[in-house]
C-alpha cells in the first residue's frame, strides 16, 4: 500500500525549473496549445463573434412565442374547432373590472367612453360592455366587469398593446372607483422587474471566486469566460427564435444555466490548471495538461447535459422543446468557451497567476497547511463508518423526497400573482363578485345544431360542482355553439380538475349519443391540466431514456457496472429530494410563499438539467479516484485522495451555482422561483451530502469490486477514457 501523500496537487514528481516532461498530447491538449500559441487571434475571434451575434440580433430582433399547443388533446381540438368555424371566442381576453361601493352605474359616464377608445386600439376585435350585459354585473351591483376579445392567442398579441389597453383602463380610475385589469395577457404584459437576480448571481460568484483563489485576476477568468458565452448565447437563441418557438421566457433561464454551468466548466479547468503549476509545469504546459485532463470532464459532462436536454423534445410538448434546444445551444457554447478562450486567457495571464499561485503555497508550507488535508481527514471519518454515513444520507435525501409524491402539477394563474398586480386584484375582484371559479370557466363546444347546443347547455348547469352554465352561443357560420361552464371551485383546485374528468368521462358521451353532436370540454383550464397530466404520462419515460444513455456512457468511460448504477440512483435521488423542497415551498405554502400547484414542465426541465450537471461532479470525483486507483490499486487511498483533490473545487463549483440559481427566488415570476430554488437545493445536496458523503461510504463498501467489469463485456466495450494520457 502507498502512503499518503502531502499534498494533493503532487500528481506526479516535480519538473525541473524550466522544463516539461514529455507525455503524448491529446486533441484536448493540442486544442489548448493552439489556442495559447494564438492567444490573441482567439480573444479576438470570440470577441468578434459575440459582437456579430449581438448586432445581427438587435438588428433582426427576436421573435419569441409560447406554444401550449398538445395535438391529441380535447382542449386543442377545441382551440382548433374555434379557429375553423370562426367563434367569437377565437381571440383570447383581457377583463377590465370595476368596484365602485356606490354601484357601478355611477360610474357609466366616465366608464362608458374608456371602452369606446379601447374598442378602437391595436389588438383589439370586440368590447362586451357590462352596461349592456347584465350577467356581467355582481348580484349587489358593485362589481362589473368588461371583456375585451383581442384579435389572436395571448402569444400572438404583442404585449405593448395590452400594455396600452391596461393605461387606458386605469386613467379613469378615482378615490371611488376601483379599475383592475386581468387575464392571461394583463399578466404578462405588466412591467417585469430588472435583472435583480441575474446581478447577485454575478456578484456572488465573484465573491466566491476571490476567497477560493485569493487573487481578482484569477476569479476573474472563469467569470470572463461565462460571461463571454451566454452574451453570445442569448444573442443566438434570439436569432433562432425566428426560425424555432422559443418561448418568451426562455432569455432569464438561458442566463440562468449558462452562467451556472459557464463558471462551473471554466473552474474545473482552471483549478486543475492551478494543480499543474503547483506540481512544477510552466504555464505552457499547465494549460496543456489541464485540457487534457479537466478538458475532458467537461466535454464530457456538457455532452450528457446537451443529450438530456434534447431528450425533452421527445415530450412533444412546443415551448419545452424550445427552452430544451436553447439550453442545450447555451451549454454547447459554454463548453467551447472553455475549451478555447479560457485556455487562451490564461497564456496571457499565465506568469501572474504562476507567481499568486507559487507564493500562496510558499506560505502555506510556512504555516504547516497541507492542501487537502481537511477533506482527507472526512474521507477517512467516512471510510471508518461507511455504512451509518450511507444510511444517514440515504434516509435524509428520502424524507426530503416524500413530498414530491403528493406534487400536483399545473400553471400559475393570476391567483398566483404579487399582491401588488392589476391582475391579482381583478383576480380577486372577480372571485369576490361572482365566485371562486368565475377566473377559470371551463369553454364547452357543441359540434352540431343550435338545439343540441341548448340540449348540452341544460345538462351542463345542472351538473355537480357546476356553479353556472352560460347560453349557448353559436358560431358564425352556425356549425358551433359556445358554453361557458363556471365551476364552484377556483381554476387550480382539486374539484376544478375533478369537475373536468366528470364532463369527459361521465356526462359528454351520453349528450353526444342523445344529440349526435361532437362535445368537447376547453379552455385554459382543462388546457393547463391536459398539458400537466400529459407531461406527467411521459415524465417516466423520458426519465429512463436520459438515465440508459448517461449509464451507458459512463460504463464506457469508466468501464464499471457499478460505478454508473450508483450514479444514477443517486442522481435520481437528489433530485427527487429537491422536487420535494419545491413541493413543500411553493405547493404547501412554506416561508410565506403562494400555495399553489408546480408549474407542469419544472419537473422535466430540473431533471434534465440537474443530471447533466451531476454528472459534471461525478466524472470529476470519480476520473480522480480512478486516477489513483489506475496508480496504486489501493481503493481506500484512491477515494481519499480523489476526495482530497476535488472536494475544494467541487463544494467551491457548487456554491457558485448555488447563488446563481438561488438568486433567481428574488424574480417576481413563480416558475423562475421554483426552477431556482429547485436546481438551487439539487446542486447543494449533490456536492455536500452525495459527492462527500454517500460517495465514498459506497465506494469503500465496493472497494475493488467497484471497478468491476464482466470479461465478455470488457472484451466488446471500446476504449474510452477522460482522463490525461499517461507520461512516458
Amino acid at each position: 500500500m502507498s502512503s499518503p501523500r502531502g499534498s494533493a496537487a503532487s500528481l506526479a514528481p516535480p519538473a525541473p525549473q524550466g522544463t516539461e516532461p514529455s507525455a503524448p498530447v491529446g486533441r484536448f491538449g493540442a486544442l489548448a496549445d493552439w489556442a495559447q500559441r494564438h492567444r490573441w487571434a482567439a480573444l479576438l475571434l470570440w470577441v468578434a463573434l459575440v459582437a456579430a451575434i449581438t448586432l445581427g440580433s438587435s438588428a433582426a430582433g427576436s421573435a419569441y412565442q409560447n406554444d401550449f399547443s398538445l395535438p391529441g388533446t380535447d382542449s386543442q381540438s377545441a382551440t382548433d374547432l374555434f379557429k375553423k368555424h370562426g367563434s367569437d371566442q377565437a381571440g383570447d381576453s383581457v377583463e377590465i373590472v370595476f368596484k365602485d361601493t356606490a354601484g357601478i352605474k355611477s360610474a357609466q359616464d366616465s366608464v362608458e367612453p374608456m371602452l369606446s377608445k379601447v374598442k378602437h386600439m391595436a389588438g383589439v376585435a370586440d368590447v362586451r360592455s357590462p352596461f349592456t350585459d347584465a350577467s356581467a354585473v355582481s348580484h349587489d351591483g358593485t362589481i362589473g366587469y368588461a371583456s375585451v376579445t383581442l384579435d389572436g392567442k395571448t402569444e400572438d398579441v404583442p404585449k405593448e398593446d395590452v400594455a396600452k389597453i391596461i393605461d387606458t383602463a386605469q386613467n379613469i380610475a378615482t378615490e371611488h372607483l376601483q379599475i383592475e385589469v386581468g387575464g392571461e395577457a394583463a399578466r404578462n404584459a405588466e412591467d417585469k422587474a430588472g435583472p435583480t437576480a441575474e446581478l447577485a448571481g454575478i456578484v456572488a460568484a465573484l465573491v466566491i471566486l476571490v476567497l477560493l483563489f485569493g487573487s481578482l485576476l484569477a476569479a476573474s477568468l472563469p467569470l470572463i469566460t461565462a460571461l463571454f458565452a451566454v452574451g453570445g448565447a442569448i444573442g443566438l437563441i434570439a436569432l433562432a427564435s425566428h426560425i424555432f418557438t422559443v418561448a418568451d421566457f426562455t432569455p432569464p433561464i438561458l442566463m440562468l444555466v449558462g452562467l451556472g454551468v459557464g463558471v462551473d466548466y471554466a473552474l474545473l479547468i482552471f483549478y486543475r490548471y492551478r494543480h499543474e503549476l503547483l506540481a512544477g509545469a510552466q504555464p505552457a504546459g499547465a494549460g496543456r495538461k489541464a485540457l487534457d485532463s479537466a478538458g475532458r470532464t467537461v466535454f464530457f459532462a456538457g455532452c450528457t447535459v446537451i443529450v438530456a436536454l434534447l431528450g425533452l423534445v421527445a415530450l412533444g410538448f412546443g415551448s419545452l422543446q424550445g427552452i430544451a434546444l436553447a439550453v442545450a445551444i447555451t451549454v454547447l457554447i459554454t463548453m467551447a468557451a472553455s475549451l478555447v478562450l479560457l485556455p487562451a486567457l490564461l497564456a496571457l495571464f499565465g506568469r501572474r497567476i504562476q507567481r499568486h499561485v507559487l507564493k500562496q503555497q510558499a506560505k502555506a508550507v510556512e504555516k504547516g497547511r497541507t492542501e487537502g488535508n481537511g477533506w482527507r481527514a472526512m474521507a477517512r471519518a467516512v471510510q471508518r463508518r461507511p455504512i451509518p454515513t450511507l444510511l444517514v444520507g440515504v434516509i435524509a435525501l428520502l424524507a426530503l423526497s416524500a413530498p414530491a409524491l403528493g406534487m400536483r402539477l399545473g400553471f400559475a394563474d393570476s391567483g398566483n400573482d404579487p399582491k401588488e398586480t392589476t391582475s391579482r386584484h381583478a383576480y380577486d375582484l372577480l372571485a369576490e363578485g361572482f365566485g371562486p371559479g368565475f377566473n377559470g370557466p371551463l369553454i364547452v363546444l357543441v359540434k352540431g345544431d343550435q338545439e343540441a347546443g341548448k340540449a348540452v347547455q341544460a345538462k351542463l348547469a345542472t351538473t355537480a360542482g357546476v356553479a353556472e352554465a352560460s347560453p349557448a352561443m353559436p358560431s358564425e357560420d352556425g356549425t358551433l355553439s359556445t358554453v361557458f361552464v363556471y365551476p364552484t371551485t377556483s381554476p387550480q383546485a382539486e374539484g376544478t380538475v375533478d369537475l373536468v374528468h366528470r364532463l369527459r368521462d361521465d356526462v359528454t358521451p351520453p349528450l353526444e349519443h342523445s344529440t349526435g353532436g361532437e362535445v368537447l370540454v376547453g379552455g385554459s383550464t382543462a388546457a393547463s391540466q391536459d398539458v400537466s397530466e400529459t407531461l406527467a404520462d411521459r415524465l417516466p419515460l423520458f426519465v429512463a431514456v436520459v438515465v440508459g444513455v448517461s449509464s451507458l456512457l459512463l460504463l464506457l468511460v469508466f468501464r464499471s457496472i457499478w460505478i454508473p448504477v450508483k450514479a444514477a440512483i443517486l442522481n435520481l435521488l437528489s433530485i427527487s429530494a429537491a422536487l420535494g423542497v419545491i413541493t413543500l415551498v411553493f405547493q404547501h405554502g412554506w416561508f410565506g410563499a403562494q400555495p399553489g400547484p408546480i408549474e407542469a414542465f419544472i419537473p422535466a426541465l430540473i431533471f434534465a438539467i440537474v443530471f447533466g450537471l451531476s454528472m459534471d461532479y461525478e466524472v470529476f470525483l470519480i476520473s480522480r479516484i480512478h486516477e489513483e486507483w489506475t496508480r496504486t490499486k489501493d481503493p481506500a487511498q484512491s477515494v481519499r485522495e480523489g476526495l482530497a483533490s476535488t472536494g475544494k473545487v467541487i463544494t467551491a463549483a457548487a456554491a457558485i451555482m448555488m447563488f446563481v440559481f438561488g438568486a433567481f427566488v428574488l424574480s417576481t415570476d413563480r416558475m423562475l422561483q421554483q426552477f431556482g430554488l429547485g436546481l438551487a437545493v439539487a446542486i447543494l445536496l449533490d456536492a455536500v451530502v452525495i459527492r462527500c458523503l454517500i460517495v465514498p461510504a459506497v465506494m469503500q463498501m465496493l472497494g475493488k469490486w467497484a471497478w468491476w467489469l464482466p470479461a465478455p463485456l470488457a472484451r466488446r466495450l471500446p476504449k474510452v477514457s477522460i482522463e490525461r494520457p499517461e507520461q512516458n
